[in-house]
């Protein structure tokens, strides 16, 4: 007991010393960190893409800049960003694309450089927007090219149109998707279908808002794994190994404020129906931990634990927790599984799992 006391007590020291004044080579060591620290642009495509920027904005994104790309000027007159672009102004004068990807495509071609001048110095760039849509499905694909010619690292996180937005938006989102494939070293997958397996009779209202905060989470999970200092950082070297070639990608989110959090919100992100796949066959896996200041390295452990025994011995994982005081008692999991391209097949309705993959836990 004298032991942990000590520790304790060192602790509280250390703390008191963290908050006295830095010295001159402190500061000098702290300014050199700003200088090599990886540099983050999210970019939103679009109508969802621009919301996407907009309550990350709101909600405050650290370490990341944010870019916003309309064809629709009212729209991008009530988005929040750090960056706003209007893009194709002599192909739609402002006025939208008329869901006709086609359109967006050009327009974002007539705006290259202006989108390159607004990512430049990017070591890496996430590119965000619904697909289905004229703006975001085809400006997306030609952003991703922008950004992969520039050397960034260059990730695509896009969800699928529910089925009850028509045969033709999915139409669009598909071949949205195969352009994106061509031009992103990872891209990640979230398909809103399945959000009615997750809360069955949802209203449609509510059914949009919920794939928008699935977008945003997924988002904000992703950009503040590399960007926010926590109880376990993951450094952009680790990042780019799993993303470089990560492929498709799904993810599973997943919280618990129960005695056994940890392991019910791993399970959770693991059964979730957005994480449709089997996961054995897995190159890599990315995994944001969050939780209150009262999150132990046992539970962080308890999580990579369980993903470790789930994935091929040879897959890569890359791991960080983080505190955020907004979670209380809750643990909250953010997973991304890369380089799943063969365990999936496409649909009318978006991605579906095959029946030989479906996974053997019991849903919580």
């Amino acid at each position: 007991m004298k032991f942990l006391k000590n520790v304790l007590e060192e602790g509280s020291k250390l703390e008191e010393f963290n908050e006295l004044e830095l010295s001159p080579e402190d500061k000098e060591l702290l300014e050199y960190l700003q200088q090599t620290k990886a540099k983050i642009t999210v970019v939103g495509c679009g109508g969802a893409g621009n919301n996407t920027i907009t309550r990350l904005m709101l909600e405050g994104i650290e370490g990341a800049k944010t870019v916003a790309l309309n064809t629709d000027a009212q729209q991008l007159i009530r988005t929040k960003a750090d960056k706003k672009i209007l893009i194709g102004k002599k192909l739609t004068r402002g006025l939208g694309a008329g869901g006709n990807p086609k359109i967006g495509e050009e327009a974002a071609k007539e705006s290259a450089e202006e989108i390159k001048a607004a990512i430049q110095d990017s070591d890496m760039v996430f590119i965000t927007c619904g697909l289905g849509g004229g703006t975001g499905t085809g400006s997306a694909p030609v952003v991703a090219e922008i950004s992969k010619k520039i050397g960034a690292l260059t990730v695509a996180v896009v969800t699928l149109p529910f089925a009850m937005e028509g045969k033709v938006r999915m139409k669009n989102a598909m071949e949205g998707l195969e352009r994106l494939k061509q031009h992103t070293d990872t891209l990640v997958v979230i398909p809103n279908e399945k959000l009615f397996d997750i809360v069955p009779n949802m209203p449609l209202k509510l059914a949009f808002k919920v794939a928008d905060e699935v977008l945003i989470n997924a988002v904000k999970g992703l950009v503040e794994l590399i960007t926010k200092d926590g109880l376990i950082n993951v450094d952009f070297a680790d990042v780019k190994a799993v993303m470089s070639n990560g492929g498709l990608a799904m993810i599973g989110i997943g919280e618990s404020d129960s005695e056994k959090r940890a392991k019910e919100a791993i399970n959770m992100a693991l059964n979730s129906p957005l994480l449709d796949v089997d996961i054995d066959g897995a190159t890599g896996a990315l995994i944001h931990i969050m939780g209150p200041e009262d999150l132990t390295l046992d539970e962080a452990k308890d999580v990579v634990a369980t993903v470790s025994s789930r994935l091929d011995p040879n897959a890569t994982i890359i791991w960080g927790a983080t505190i955020d005081e907004n979670l209380e008692n809750t643990v909250r999991v953010l997973l991304v599984v890369t380089g799943v391209q063969s365990r999936v097949e496409f649909g009318e309705t978006g991605l579906k799992r095959k029946k030989t993959d479906l996974l053997n836990i019991p849903k919580i």
